[in-house]
């Protein structure tokens, strides 16, 4: 076989360096192409998974209706205590019970009056008596001061004529005195009303010896009921006397009423300060009643957002709202009032922009996009005719 010339095999070994050059460099160029268009990808997943899209919804503040729910216990405007002020005697009649509506003056106990009734006529003839030796020592007066304008009778005779008519009149008052003790004591017999009002407890039966002091009765002054609401130390500004409520019980008793006073002064332990309300006649309500008060406190500015951005969180009340760099940012409020609608809340100022719809979804420093408010459709006016 014929070797080759070294001219020969120079010219077929040049062509490859070339081709070997130009693949590698494609090779590079692709490798770089598809790594940049991966990163670009992963970015562009990563940036589409932090941000969900929502609404928004501003603050705003308005003048609104503010109902103040409190609760307490029922008891009497003013209660009064029935008792005995002549001790000693029995009872021979009860006239009333629990439940029972008096009026002023009326009986309400019969005490046995028979020691009284002879006592009575006892001094009734002891102040004749004395009315009797009274008259007789005037007239003896009478005539010693002419004997001694006359010159007839001593002074000392005198002196004593004025001293005896001086004791007459003395005995006399104290006799005068001693029948009105009687006649008292007397009238103390029948035990009455003081006022007017519904008798509560009765704690007096027939045959009981009564003593003085005893209380035997205690009743609801004119019979008006009001309920003692407690009330937060925060909502206490914006009440007053005069002021219309709403009552209800455990029953389902409802009725109306009327704050007459808030007291001025707040617990120190528990931070509630008392509203007492009137309520309404044949309320239905009872001393000792638990009961519920919705007090219409009037119209109060009060923040208020859309009810759909109210959530709850740890058992906390609270919105989403948006910072300047379009995060979410989860603040607590407190719900004063809350209606289908739109919720009062304090905690955030007005002008805040809080999410409605996806906030519940959001987590805290979440950023999100928020959706373009919806268009109108153009109206179109109707074609002439």
């Amino acid at each position: 076989m014929p070797r080759p010339s070294q001219g020969s095999s120079h010219v077929a070994k040049t062509p490859r360096t070339p081709a070997l050059f130009l693949m590698a460099a494609a090779a590079l160029t692709l490798a770089a192409c598809g790594g940049h268009d991966d990163d670009k990808s992963k970015a562009g997943e990563k940036a589409g998974a932090s941000r969900q899209t929502v609404s928004v919804a501003t603050a705003t503040q308005v003048a609104l209706p503010r109902v103040i729910v409190a609760s307490g216990s029922v008891s009497a405007w003013e209660e009064v205590p029935v008792g005995a002020e002549t001790g000693g005697l029995t009872a021979v009649g009860v006239y009333v019970d629990e439940g029972s509506y008096v009026r002023q003056g009326q009986v309400l106990v019969k005490l046995n009056d028979a020691l009284l009734q002879a006592q009575l006529r006892q001094q009734q003839a002891g102040v004749q008596t004395a009315e009797a030796n009274a008259a007789r020592d005037d007239a003896a007066l009478g005539r010693a001061q002419e004997l001694k304008s006359r010159g007839f009778l001593s002074q000392a005779s005198l002196d004593t004529a004025l001293a005896n008519q001086r004791a007459s009149q003395a005995n006399l008052a104290s006799a005068r005195a001693s029948l009105s003790e009687t006649r008292t004591r007397l009238a103390q017999s029948e035990i009455k009303a003081p006022v007017s009002g519904l008798i509560i407890s009765r704690s007096v039966t027939k045959g009981q010896i009564v003593e003085a002091g005893t209380q035997l009765f205690r009743m609801v002054r004119d019979g008006r009921l009001e309920l003692d609401a407690q009330v937060p130390e925060t909502d206490l500004p914006a009440l007053r006397a005069g002021q219309t409520a709403t009552i209800t019980s455990n029953e389902g008793v409802a009725t109306s009423g009327t704050i007459r006073i808030v007291t001025p002064e707040v617990d120190a332990q528990t931070r509630l300060g008392l509203a007492r309300i009137t309520l309404s006649p044949g309320s239905g309500l009872k001393p000792g009643m638990f009961a519920r008060a919705s007090i219409n406190a009037g119209a109060q500015p009060a923040t208020v957002v859309p009810t759909g951005a109210v959530l709850y969180r740890s058992n906390k009340s609270g919105v989403f709202v948006l910072d300047t760099q379009g995060a979410a940012r989860f603040r607590p409020v407190t719900v004063l009032s809350r209606r289908d609608d739109q919720t009062s809340v304090s905690g955030i100022e007005p002008g805040v922009r809080v999410v409605v719809q996806g906030a519940g979804f959001l987590n805290e420093g979440d950023k999100v996009t928020v959706a373009a408010a919806p268009t109108a459709a153009p109206t179109v006016a109707p074609a002439a005719k």
